[in-house]
């Protein structure tokens, strides 16, 4: 039996950006050593996951503004705590403008073997709009330096429907990004989260956004160009070359178990989901009394899991295999949601073909309405 993931958060930022609603924290490095210690000891929960790890991913926040010295005792802890094997897909998420040379050979050193740029733009402009620390200088640069240290599995990140953005300044930054050959690409729709700066700038009619029809433009190119350039569209927003999908999120996607470590880190392990507590602070404090910081636990039943394992699984390209439910749940995909999946077929959101159900064009602009279908 395939083993669990393991996703382990760093919610230290050297600058949060003004769109981030992600559980991260600026000014707050002071704290790293004691967290560091939390998060090794919150491991000790998991000792019958020794050499069963399948995957590791490190993220954030920004990892990587933690030392050399920090990362050292992080991953080698991790290394020791799980017996984490050498085929084990190992991410760190490595921003731009918190990496150097040195600090990349130390990542590779600790067997991180695939790395995550969060570069967003290839416009200085419009990384500046957006609140990142760094340029198209500092990426290029540590892009480089990674591939010249032999790491051969990267993912860059971009994010389109910014404010400010043209549809041929996002084509612009799609072909810089393709003319670099990563592994894997990742495309993601600037969302307006409540509690950010630009959530309080959106309301006050101060964000000059892309208007709908263009920011489905932007996505729709995006398919098209990475497509044409060799790269698998395999997910909503993923895009790799072949046998560089990444199996880290794969496990989410396909509904398996994983183990999260970290303030506000989420697990689903035998049965059940854990959410960590999210301030940093108080998770260290809570891993000292208690061994864990678990605030919320929650039993999945068949309901449940059935439920996710269809919104989640419907974010792949290539759906979900009707035999694969099946055989998992006992009851056939038809009689699990037969008045949804008549409904759904009826408005062209999703297609049957042969053993599978997918998203179609029209089911992928509208996933959120479809997921929802399965969450009621």
């Amino acid at each position: 039996m395939m083993g669990p993931g393991l996703y382990v958060h760093i919610p230290f930022c050297k600058r949060k950006c003004l769109y981030c609603d992600f559980n991260s924290y600026q000014s707050k490095e002071y704290l790293i050593d004691d967290y560091i210690d939390a998060v090794l000891k919150e491991a000790d929960l998991y000792p019958n996951e020794n050499g069963n790890i399948e995957t590791v991913f490190i993220g954030g926040g920004t990892p990587t503004v933690l030392s050399s010295k920090q990362l050292l005792k992080l991953i080698g802890g991790l290394r020791d705590k799980f017996g984490i094997r050498d085929n084990v897909e190992f991410t760190v998420e490595a921003n731009p403008g918190t990496v150097d040379r040195d600090k990349l050979s130390l990542l590779r050193d600790l067997g991180v073997n695939r790395l995550s740029f969060g570069v967003q733009s290839m416009d200085d402009r419009l990384l500046k709009i957006l609140g990142r620390i760094h340029d198209v200088c500092d990426f290029m640069e540590n892009f480089n330096e990674a591939k010249k240290l032999g790491f051969d599995n990267i993912n860059v990140d971009l994010m389109f429907g910014i404010p400010g953005q043209a549809l041929y300044g996002w084509i612009k930054t799609l072909e810089e990004v393709v003319s670099l050959q990563p592994e894997h690409i990742s495309c993601y729709g600037l969302m307006i989260e409540e509690g950010t700066p630009y959530y309080k700038m959106y309301k006050d009619n101060r964000l000059s956004l892309p208007d709908e029809d263009t920011e489905r433009e932007m996505y729709w190119k995006a398919v098209q160009m990475l497509e044409s350039n060799g790269y698998l569209h395999y997910e909503i927003s993923n895009f790799a070359k072949k046998g560089y999908e990444c199996r880290h999120n794969i496990i989410y996607w396909c509904d398996k178990p994983y183990i999260g470590l970290g303030a506000g880190a989420h697990t689903y392990y035998k049965d059940y989901r854990f959410a960590n507590e999210l301030i940093p602070e108080k998770y260290i404090e809570f891993i000292r009394n208690n061994d864990n910081a678990f605030t919320q636990r929650e039993y999945i039943d068949k309901r449940n899991e059935m439920a996710e394992f269809m919104f989640m699984g419907l974010r792949l390209i290539n759906g979900i295999k009707l035999k694969e439910f099946e055989d998992r749940f006992g009851v056939s995909l038809y009689n699990a949601y037969d008045n949804r999946i008549a409904k759904l077929l009826k408005f062209g959101l999703i297609e049957l073909q042969d053993d599978r159900v997918y998203l179609t064009k029209k089911g992928i602009d509208l996933s959120n309405q479809v997921f929802m279908e399965f969450m009621n």
